[in-house]
């Protein structure tokens, strides 16, 4: 179950690289979120390197929290489908580290 789960998260992050930013997005804040730091701060979570410290596995914490948030305030439909996207790969993100524990 790690490795297929492992597996979906480097394919959702190679994905996500060929996936062009919602333009109208840049410098817009949705429940005091920059999302330009909100997209950078899931993409660059580390966790296809390793085992996360104590500080950046609440931060995945925290992350997966703001994307619950932020999600249903997004009206357009294309960000929508990214930021969706993207919040999947912070919950396979956590799913990992879930598994790497046991």
């Amino acid at each position: 179950m790690f490795e297929e789960t492992l597996e979906a998260l480097s394919q959702a992050m190679a994905e996500h690289t060929v996936i062009p930013f919602p333009p109208s997005f840049r410098g817009l804040d949705f429940e005091d979120q920059d999302m330009v730091t909100l997209d950078a701060d899931a993409y660059a979570l580390g966790v296809l390197k390793g085992p996360l410290d104590e500080q950046r596995g609440e931060g995945l914490t925290r992350l997966t929290a703001v994307f619950e948030k932020v999600l249903p305030a997004i009206d357009d439909e294309y960000a929508t489908r990214y930021y969706t996207h993207v919040r999947d790969m912070a919950v396979l993100a956590a799913e990992v580290e879930t598994l790497r524990e046991k």
